[in-house]
């Protein structure tokens, strides 16, 4: 046999084993001007990602063009029709993961993850913060507080409540954002007109009715959290301005100044909050009056605080609430890293935003005298010239914002105030009709 003959063969290569293929995202509801996105892709570049959306959310999404497919359907559409939707792309790809970053669809997402068997918030968790009423309910049932609240059908229920629950209340839609529809109550005569206001036309999750609820004095704060295998860790405490007509927050200040004793009870209380309406991951901002009998909940939500808060609990704690929330939804724990950013050593530092609301009923055309060569950064402006201000109450009703930075939360607050006091603006305003004698 030749030597040839007598050499073994070579024994081929192993066949090269597949990388497993990236997870597959369907989102919901993406939040403003925040590319989620391409946040998800730079933790999973092979991630495909989906989206079921409201028609007029579709300009926003498709400028990142990042998505395989995009399905937009109107806010009113049924759960059944959207969670059908969702089982046509879990049949083209299996869905691995659900998100819904910013508050509208929640109640989408959470349905389409119980059909499917894909983890997001329960259900039960969303109907319980998106329903006011029910959340009351909930928090009464748990013992964790006893805010007196009922639902309103008509003028006649708010003049009843009054009746009952004494002056002033809150009136506000039952489901609702970005304080459209609330209106602080002193008199009857003004029931009837908060009725009014509160069915209005506003943005909003769902149209659930109208809520009346017990009016708790004292200062407003709210309560920057993470929560993870309902675990919960408090990120920041913001100190909140409101205007008393219409609850419309004016300004912001975090950490906000605090004893260790009032600190401790609102953690505590919101806390409790957390765990009775079943809130097992995410961010949440919550919201609460520290009254003389202790902290009282005004209203909770499963995402970061809007008006900037988010940005100013990043730039006092170091910790990107943004960041945290899409490393969670790929799957990734970060409980322990958040922690270890709230405990290590930093130099004191508070952050303040402050905003203006003129009342004026006309078009907006900007800032007066404004040099396009010379910007402040501490200062955005809001409104597009040519929008159009109508009275109508709300957070997006806001001109500009001003932003402060500055060792103490007093100091932090007056370098806001007095940049943003400092702003002109010009206004075309258009005198009503008269009559004519």
């Amino acid at each position: 046999m030749s030597d040839l003959a007598s050499t073994p063969a070579p024994a081929s290569a192993p066949a090269p084993v597949p990388a497993p293929p990236g997870d597959h995202y369907l989102i919901f509801a993406v939040g403003p001007s925040l590319d989620f996105a391409g946040k998800l892709l730079a933790l999973d570049e092979d991630a495909e990602l989906s989206v079921i959306c409201r028609p007029e959310h579709l300009a926003r999404i498709t400028e990142h063009g990042q998505y395989r497919r995009i399905l937009a359907i109107r806010q009113n559409a049924p759960l059944d029709e959207v969670v059908a939707l969702a089982r046509t792309v879990h049949a083209i790809r299996p869905v691995t993961r659900i998100t819904a970053f910013w508050e509208q669809d929640q109640d989408r997402a959470a349905a389409v993850g119980a059909a499917l068997g894909v983890a997001t918030h329960s259900p039960e968790t969303v109907r319980l913060v998106q329903d006011k009423h029910e959340m009351r309910e909930r928090l009464r049932e748990a013992g964790v507080e006893d805010t007196r609240a009922g639902r309103a059908f008509g003028e006649a229920d708010l003049l009843a409540f009054g009746e009952s629950a004494g002056y002033p209340f809150i009136v506000k839609p039952t489901a609702g954002t970005a304080s459209f529809g609330v209106t602080l109550v002193h008199t009857p005569q003004e029931a009837l007109a908060a009725y009014r206001t509160a069915t209005g036309d506003f943005p909003g999750i769902a149209r659930l009715g109208v809520l009346a609820e017990q009016y708790h004095t004292g200062p407003q704060y709210s309560v920057e959290a993470f929560s993870e295998a309902a675990e919960h860790v408090v990120v920041a405490i913001t100190r909140k301005y409101s205007d008393p007509r219409d609850m419309v927050e004016l300004g912001h200040v975090l950490p906000a100044p605090l004893d260790p004793a009032a600190r401790e009870a609102i953690e505590a209380h919101v806390t409790r909050v957390l765990d009775a309406l079943g809130v097992e991951f995410g961010p949440t901002h919550t919201e609460v009056v520290l009254t003389d009998e202790g902290p009282r909940i005004i209203e909770t939500h499963l995402r970061v605080g809007g008006d900037e808060i988010f940005n100013l609990a990043k730039d006092a704690t170091g910790v990107d609430m943004i960041d945290f929330q899409a490393r969670q939804a790929s799957g990734l724990k970060v409980l322990a890293d958040i922690r270890a950013i709230l405990e290590s050593a930093r130099e004191p530092r508070c952050e303040a935003v402050w905003y203006t609301a003129p009342e004026v009923t006309g078009t907006f055309m900007g800032l007066a005298e404004a040099d396009p060569g010379r910007t402040d950064p501490a200062v955005t402006v809001l409104l597009a010239e040519g929008s159009e201000l109508t009275g109508l109450a709300g957070s997006f009703t806001r001109i500009a914002r001003a932003r402060g930075t500055a060792p103490t939360a007093e100091e932090a607050l007056e370098a806001a105030r007095s940049t943003v006091g400092a702003l002109s603006f010009v206004f075309h305003v258009s005198p009503p009709p008269r009559d004519l004698v």
